[in-house]
């Protein structure tokens, strides 16, 4: 994906949460991404060279590498032209002065400022540290050099207070490096998007719904928030939690999802309505829990609001509409076609449920993309956080993107 073959410059620097950069650097090397490291002086006195060493087989580049270098290599020059983006987990008050101050004593400082690359910068520090006017004069600072600085979450800290402080989790740090080093081909555009099932309730306690994990809705969100997008995720009850980062809207029922889906598309200029809604409710659901004491039970179901029918009467021009069919294996093409027709789709994205690598609750997927010009895409199978992004490729040449 977007970090395959990317040249990532990992800077460590001397704080508690030094320990959790050896998870940030396996998560960058499942993604591709191709690594060197430079621990500062500071970072060296929580965690060892060697651990990064026997992680990515390079050698870790440290403060004496620049106070006393290799006859033939200056350290922070090499390392600023190798990097295509350059990543601190964590950065310390100390660090972000030196940085905002151009400082250039340290080795990390020294390659920043020696380097074109992008920048993704992630304090963690005592919550009072966090707040000072000081700390926040050089944040702001450094983001006036371009840099981006990635606000630390809310929590227990190391010292045993709370508050803004602690480093964000692994995944929410790469994929604001995904974000920061990724096409902008969407910014500028409000995307909506559906994910999960749908719930339709029988009584207090039992329900209506489906398989459907959201895991394809939620990789599309990610993808489209990583190329600029502005992304409402529209979703229902997932078997997961979605990145902190995207604007979610929850919802339950079928018609809940439709009058989220209404409300928001009238603003956006994508839909992608990926989510599995129930076709059918009961047509009654009891304000009491239902009983066992029947040998049989008779529900009567009703259909569903039809929530692309109710967007085509809506949508505007230029505004682009893109439906999701989990179909069976030999009826894929054609139930495809005629969704496409019958609910005046701009794309339709078609699925294979009968396997297991392409079903509900996968987390691979391979699709065959139908548009309303008569072009096909076929995607082989991926993981979905892949086929989400060449879902966002074909829509980009239906003219979706900027």
């Amino acid at each position: 994906m977007i970090l395959t073959g990317k040249r990532i410059l990992l800077g460590v620097c001397g704080g508690i949460a030094a320990y959790k950069a050896p998870n940030v650097l396996r998560l960058l090397q499942k993604k591709g991404a191709v690594l060197r490291v430079v621990l500062t002086l500071g970072a060296e006195a929580f965690i060892t060279p060697l651990t990064f060493e026997a992680l990515c087989g390079e050698k870790v580049f440290t403060q004496s590498d620049f106070l006393a270098p290799p006859p033939g290599l200056i350290p922070h020059t090499e390392l600023g032209r190798f990097a295509e983006a350059i990543l601190v987990v964590p950065a310390t008050a100390s660090f972000l002065a030196s940085l905002a101050q151009g400082d250039a004593q340290s080795l990390l400082v020294a390659t920043i400022l020696a380097s074109q690359a992008r920048v993704l910068i992630c304090p963690a520090m005592n919550h009072l540290m966090w707040a000072h006017p000081a700390v926040q004069e050089n944040v702001e600072k450094i983001k006036g050099f371009g840099y981006e600085v990635l606000s630390p979450g809310e929590g227990e800290l190391a010292c045993g207070e709370a508050g803004p402080g602690r480093l964000p989790p692994e995944e929410v740090i790469v994929s604001y490096l995904e974000r920061l080093v990724a096409p902008k081909d969407f910014e500028g555009k409000k995307v909506v998007i559906t994910a999960g099932p749908t719930r339709e309730f029988i009584d207090l306690v039992r329900f209506l719904s489906n398989r459907s994990s959201g895991k394809m809705g939620v990789a599309l969100a990610q993808a489209a928030w990583c190329r600029g997008a502005e992304v409402t995720l529209i979703h229902g009850p997932l078997s997961f939690t979605p990145p902190p980062f995207l604007k979610r809207v929850p919802v339950t029922s079928a018609e809940e999802m439709k009058e989220a889906v209404l409300t928001h598309f009238k603003d956006a200029d994508l839909l992608l309505m990926a989510a599995a809604v129930a076709d059918y409710r009961p047509e009654k659901t009891l304000s009491c829990k239902l009983k066992k004491d029947q040998p049989t039970l008779s529900l009567c179901l009703v259909r569903t609001p039809d929530i692309l029918l109710a967007v085509r009467e809506v949508k505007g021009p230029g505004q682009l509409v893109v439906g999701f069919a989990a179909e069976e294996g030999e009826r894929l093409s054609v139930e495809a076609e005629r969704k496409l027709r019958e609910k005046g789709l701009d794309l339709i994205v078609a699925n294979d449920i009968t396997r297991e690598d392409t079903g509900f609750e996968a987390d691979t997927n391979e699709v065959l993309i139908l548009s309303r010009s008569g072009r096909q895409t076929r995607i082989p199978l991926a993981s979905k956080e892949e086929v989400a992004w060449r879902i966002l490729d074909a829509i980009k040449e239906c003219g979706g993107g900027r």
